[in-house]
């Protein structure tokens, strides 16, 4: 929260309120985030506020093109996401177009933070430039063009093949506009316990199960009751907690959850603070 506010962040995005909590918690997730939600910074904030003084990457963001990549590093550089609380980080860029030998003189200064292409960063890799082996967040910006067919070898390559660290002790975040149900699948092979984020199509909560649990996070006391209402009108096993709910109502309800009685559980924020139930394997914003 203290990099939040010294980022001058008056108020988190939806996506930044959710994703954020998950990323601290360095939990996998793939979240879908249309233009305008945040997502960048929503990735940077808390990848840069664990920073510390090394002089190699700890932190690996991918993107399909230099255009992208290129906005991605200027945003991590901008002061009033860098300099103010970390201000010993060295981001680097890596991607086509640009001159190789430049880039690789910036890298001997140290990198802490490398946003790169799949080309271009295979390419440093077998020049030997690059390790991958202290590497703890690599992100895919645009993950559903990042697992087509043209990068998909790419990646598979980097995260399998190559000295990245092992499942558990790295963490991937995915982030797309869009996650068409093959990418999902194909998605898998890479994460790791992960959580989906994204808005709340009634056929992904039909994936409710006790061992699939499913929190949705609402706005207002009002909008949790109605949408609980609407969901048990539509067959689905579902409880909501908020603050006009009695202390034992919410536990009584939390339980069902934990257990997968209920495995669909309707909360607003304030709520829900401080759940930390390792079985939930999708949360929506709604």
């Amino acid at each position: 929260m203290n990099n939040i506010k010294l980022s001058q962040y008056e108020r988190p995005t939806l996506m930044q309120k959710y994703a954020i909590p998950i990323i601290v918690k360095k939990r996998d997730i793939m979240a879908c985030a249309q233009t305008g939600s945040g997502k960048t910074a929503a990735f940077l904030v808390p990848i840069l506020g664990q920073m510390q003084e090394k002089q190699y990457p700890i932190a690996l963001i991918l993107a399909p093109t230099r255009e992208l990549a290129s906005k991605i590093h200027d945003e991590a550089r901008e002061p009033h996401v860098r300099v103010r609380y970390c201000p010993h980080v060295r981001v680097c860029i890596e991607c086509g177009g640009a001159d190789i030998n430049a880039q690789m003189q910036d890298l001997l200064k140290g990198c802490h933070l490398l946003v790169a292409t799949p080309g271009r960063l295979v390419d440093m890799i077998e020049r030997g430039k690059i390790g991958m082996d202290r590497v703890q967040y690599l992100v895919l910006d645009e993950a559903d063009r990042m697992l087509d067919m043209v990068f998909e070898p790419q990646i598979r390559r980097i995260v399998e093949k190559d000295t990245l660290l092992a499942t558990g002790v790295r963490h991937i975040l995915m982030f797309s506009a869009t996650f068409p149900r093959e990418i999902q699948i194909l998605a898998r092979d890479f994460l790791h316990n992960y959580i989906f984020l994204a808005g709340c199509p009634l056929e992904l909560l039909a994936a409710s199960s006790p061992n699939n649990l499913i929190l949705i996070f609402v706005e207002t006391k009002q909008g949790a009751d109605q949408l609980h209402a609407f969901l048990s009108m539509e067959n689905f096993s579902t409880n909501s907690i908020h603050g006009d709910r009695s202390q034992r109502q919410r536990e009584e309800a939390l339980k069902a959850f934990k257990t997968g009685k209920t495995p669909i559980l309707v909360a607003t924020a304030v709520a829900a603070r401080g759940l930390d139930i390792s079985n939930v394997k999708l949360i929506y914003q709604f």
